[in-house]
């Protein structure tokens, strides 16, 4: 291995020799790997902080409100406004293969009074499974049961900001409230959730029931709008790629049940969380690709200055290519010579970009982060994307130079002043 000892001797004079030179080069290289890493980096960041943001609020879930037609079906004119029912909800889980999960939601904005203070909250009655597909965990107490929805239980779930405004320090679960003078006892606390989206309200202000406690004891008051009727449904397919096919069943089903056609948009108005994250992934991916553009034309230009410094070393070096090859050494030594030389000088300087890329990720990475921006998770693909580029600039950069000088003549080489 002395020869690689040699190359390695080598290539450090060349870079002593011409300091300034080659260190703007080399920073050239290491800060455009750098920025290859931190554009992915950036992108990742905020995939994964939407896809945090997201999941805080539900997972994978389809929300349904009814509105109003736009196209006239068979008698039934254009321009009915669409309720949905409990009945909807029910009809949804027995006949929507693709959907895994669904709740009825109610929502009642009520008065609310413990022995200690009172308030005005936003209060819902949903499904046990509600708590499941919004993603909500408990400080304290347990969630709602199956035999809670069944018995129509006069029991509720409470927010932290709720309990923080109704009990303060004081314990609130096992203790009652008053909802519209109507008696509850608290048998859950949820945890503290840092929430920025939401479609009704955050989930730390609001109060839930069982959907058949609420139905039963705080109807919708309006006589128009029917028995049963319910603000909204949410669904959870039964995978993130179902979520499109299953949306077509519901779709089919509740045309069907109100007479609209499942093709018009207007019927029902749609907010679908696995569409959302897509399009704004497809936003970060286009970003990432712009922005790793702009730092491989960095990357580029230190791979300009690189194949530089080797042609100045090989018209430096002319006399000593000729010295080698009139004692035996053939071009191919030549060539590898020089190339190696030039690999070394490209991937020296960019592993230190690397290894600057990763300890500054890493370090942005323990700061305070908004919530919709995970900090600077470098991947697989990121550091398969960055190593490639490197190899791919250093192959590029040192071949030119390296085959100019295996291709000199060694009675030319050895004349050259």
């Amino acid at each position: 291995m002395s020869w690689l000892h040699d190359l390695i001797l080598q290539t450090w004079r060349n870079v002593w020799a011409h300091k300034l030179r080659s260190a703007l080069t080399m920073f050239g290289i290491a800060w455009g790997i750098a920025s290859i890493i931190f554009m992915m980096a950036i992108g990742d960041g905020f995939k994964i902080g939407y896809r945090q943001s997201l999941h805080v609020m539900g997972t994978d879930i389809i929300i349904l409100w009814g509105g109003r037609t736009s196209q006239q079906v068979g008698d039934q004119r254009a321009g009915r406004y669409i309720r949905l029912t409990s009945a909807d909800a029910e009809a949804i889980r027995s006949e929507c293969p693709l959907v895994q999960h669904v709740t009825p939601e109610l929502d009642r904005y009520l008065r609310a009074s413990s022995p200690h203070n009172a308030g005005r909250f936003s209060v819902h009655g949903v499904a046990p499974v509600y708590q499941h597909i919004r993603s909500m965990t408990l400080a304290q107490g347990r969630l709602m049961s199956d035999e809670d929805f069944r018995a129509c239980r006069a029991v509720c779930i409470i927010g932290e900001q709720v309990r923080q405004q109704l009990f303060a320090s004081r314990p609130a679960v096992g203790a009652q409230i008053r909802l519209e003078d109507i008696p509850f006892t608290v048998i859950g606390e949820l945890k503290k959730k840092d929430q920025n989206n939401s479609y009704n309200g955050f989930d730390g202000e609001k109060i839930l029931l069982p959907y058949s406690t609420m139905a039963r004891h705080f109807p919708d008051p309006r006589p128009y709008v029917g028995v049963g009727a319910v603000d909204n449904i949410i669904l959870m397919p039964r995978s993130a790629d179902d979520h499109e096919a299953a949306l077509r069943q519901v779709k089919t089903l509740l045309g069907r049940r109100h007479g609209f056609s499942p093709t018009d948009e207007g019927a029902l108005w749609v907010w679908d969380t696995v569409r959302s994250a897509r399009m704004v992934n497809g936003v970060f991916e286009s970003m990432q690709v712009f922005l790793a553009f702009v730092a491989l034309v960095t990357l580029g230009l230190g791979g300009l200055g690189v194949m530089n410094i080797m042609l100045v070393a090989v018209a430096e070096r002319t006399r000593e290519i000729g010295i080698k090859m009139a004692v035996g050494a053939p071009p191919g030594r030549i060539l590898i010579e020089f190339f190696l030389e030039a690999l070394l000088l490209t991937l020296g300087s960019g592993l230190v970009g690397v290894a600057f890329a990763c300890l500054a990720s890493h370090l942005v990475s323990q700061l305070p982060l908004p919530t919709m921006f995970a900090g600077l998770p470098i991947t697989r693909t990121t550091a398969a994307l960055a190593f490639g580029t490197l190899a791919a600039v250093g192959l590029l950069a040192g071949l030119y130079p390296a085959r100019r000088a295996s291709q000199l003549m060694p009675v030319d080489a050895l004349r050259y002043e």
